[in-house]
């Protein structure tokens, strides 16, 4: 079995980060910073999307918006993270049983990279897939399409691990098995209105669940 894992929210909790360099790029840009029921909405999706909510799809702002983001993320923000409990030993197990386990991110996968050994997860991840700092492939639907394609993995034997709408999604456009994480950004609801095709409680279920 193939098995795509999203990095937000459903291996890291990379919530303080986020939050941080976010208000770090308002701040920059001296436009008021949304609180933080408000920012939950950056989490997951690409911060075009977030920042265009915010600023007007294509606007100058949305660009150095998302300039100001990286400058603090690639110093300290990528590093506000930490792995949730019990992620390593189900890594370990899928592996045992013989899955394929490959993220699946829309972060740029440079960033992607150095989170993955940052957090010594890299010894049970064969592939870090991400988007490209100019936004080819922050669209999960794409990322995956390209990751099948590239891997000539069958989206009938892969498996898209995600907490949030865009994972699922993104699975569902490609015919590959949605499963949903519930301790990470995305609610019940969420997931399943985006068609998940299971759900997992804890990280201990991944393995009934996924391989």
């Amino acid at each position: 079995m193939n098995i795509l894992l999203d990095l937000d929210g459903t291996l890291t909790d990379s919530r303080e980060g986020i939050f941080n360099c976010i208000r770090h790029a308002f701040e920059g840009l001296e436009h008021p910073c949304p609180d933080d029921v408000e920012l939950r909405r950056f989490l997951g999706p690409p911060l075009s999307e977030t920042f265009g909510a915010v600023f007007g799809m294509g606007s100058p702002r949305v660009t150095r918006a998302i300039e100001l983001y990286r400058e603090r993320f690639t110093v300290s923000g990528m590093f506000e993270n930490a792995v949730y409990a019990g992620i390593p030993e189900a890594l370990a197990r899928l592996r045992e049983r013989g899955a394929r386990l490959m993220i699946a991110t829309t972060k740029p996968t440079v960033y992607a990279e150095r989170i993955v050994e940052h957090f010594g997860l890299g010894r049970d991840i064969e592939a870090v897939f991400g988007s490209e700092l100019d936004g080819t492939r922050s669209d999960k639907r794409d990322l995956i399409a390209w990751i099948l394609k590239t891997r000539a993995l069958s989206a009938l034997a892969t498996r898209m691990v995600g907490d949030r709408e865009h994972d699922m999604r993104g699975a569902a456009a490609n015919g590959v098995f949605g499963i949903g994480v519930l301790w990470g950004f995305g609610s019940r609801e969420e997931l399943l209105d985006a068609g998940a095709r299971a759900l997992c409680d804890t990280p201990a279920s991944l393995c009934a669940v996924a391989a």
